[in-house]
């Protein structure tokens, strides 16, 4: 399975992207592609139109995945981890969702994540 990034969902929708590319990619070798529901409502904050809504809702084949306990106990740990820092405050959410969902994470941000990989996080290629 793969989680993505708000960021790499938002360059999926469009069809002739490298992230797209990647998307169409993992989808024929089988993989399960997924978000956190932090990042769906990213995703959602927009600008987008209701064809890049209908796209991305095509692609992300096992969904959203809903953000419970064992997921805020995750970004916690990783938030003090990693420095307390409030900027990366989402950002410890969205990587908690992917390493409790035991998926590999796609993101065009790779430097801000790089930091949870010690801590769990794989980061998709």
């Amino acid at each position: 399975m793969i989680h993505l990034d708000a960021n790499f969902l938002i360059a999926g929708v469009n069809g002739t992207s490298s992230e797209a590319r990647a998307i169409e990619q993992w989808l024929q070798r089988g993989e399960s592609i997924a978000c956190s529901t932090i990042t769906w409502s990213e995703f959602l904050n927009g600008p987008v139109l209701p064809a890049q809504i209908a796209t991305a809702r095509e692609f992300l084949t096992a969904g959203c995945a809903d953000f419970e306990e064992a997921n805020a106990a995750r970004a916690a740990d990783l938030f003090n981890r990693t420095g307390r820092s409030r900027r990366l405050k989402f950002d410890c959410l969205i990587a908690a969702s992917a390493i409790v969902a035991g998926a590999e994470f796609a993101t065009r941000n790779v430097a801000d994540f790089q930091l949870f990989v010690p801590h769990g996080l794989v980061l998709a290629t």
